[in-house]
C-alpha cells in the first residue's frame, strides 16, 4: 500500500467517523429529571418531640437527613455517618439509635426525640443542666447525641452501678 492509498483510506475512514457522530447527535437527547418521581416518595407520619410531622421523602432517605433537611431540627449532628461516632443520637420510642443508620421509611407511627425536645418550656432538661454544671462537653459537637444517650440510659432502667454505665 502506497502513501496515495493510506491517505485516501485514512480520508474515507474519517469522513464515515464524521458522518456517524453527526447522525448520532442529532437525535433528540433522552429527557432527564432533576429529581425523584412523585411516585417514588414515601409518606410517612410520625411524632418528633411531641408534635406529629407528615414527610415526604425518598426510600433512601435516613432519619438524621430528615430531621436537618426537611425538619430544621440540626441538634443531631452528622459525625461519622456511620453508627460509630453517636453525634446522630435521638430517642425512638424510648431506645437510643443512631439516626444516620435508621430509614425513615421504618418510622411510621414512631416517637422521636432529638435534643431540641428535651427541654420543656424553656428550662432544661436535668441531665442538660448537668452536663453544663458539671462542664460535660468537649467541642460541643456530639454532646446533644451524649446528652440524649445518658438520658436514654436512665429510662431504659438499665444501669445498676458504674460498669454497666460504661458499657
Amino acid at each position: 500500500m502506497g502513501r496515495r492509498e493510506l491517505l485516501v483510506n485514512s480520508l474515507a475512514v474519517a469522513l464515515g467517523a464524521a458522518v456517524l457522530q453527526a447522525c448520532a447527535s442529532s437525535r433528540p437527547a433522552p429527557e432527564m429529571k432533576a429529581g425523584p418521581a412523585t411516585a417514588d416518595l414515601l409518606d410517612v407520619k410520625l411524632v418528633v418531640n411531641g408534635e406529629k410531622r407528615s414527610l415526604r421523602v425518598e426510600p433512601r432517605v435516613v432519619l438524621l437527613d430528615a430531621l436537618r433537611e426537611n425538619l430544621g431540627l440540626t441538634g443531631a449532628k452528622k459525625g461519622c455517618d456511620m453508627g460509630q461516632c453517636g453525634a446522630c443520637t435521638v430517642i425512638i420510642d424510648g431506645q437510643r439509635v443512631n439516626s444516620c443508620l435508621k430509614l425513615v421509611a421504618q418510622l411510621e407511627g414512631a416517637h422521636v426525640t432529638t435534643i431540641e425536645g428535651l427541654a420543656r418550656g424553656g428550662e432544661l432538661h436535668p441531665m442538660q443542666q448537668a452536663f453544663l454544671q458539671q462542664d460535660a462537653l468537649q467541642c460541643g459537637y456530639c454532646t446533644p447525641g451524649q446528652i440524649l444517650s445518658a438520658v436514654a440510659l436512665l429510662q431504659e432502667g438499665k444501669p445498676q452501678d458504674d460498669d454497666e454505665i460504661r458499657e
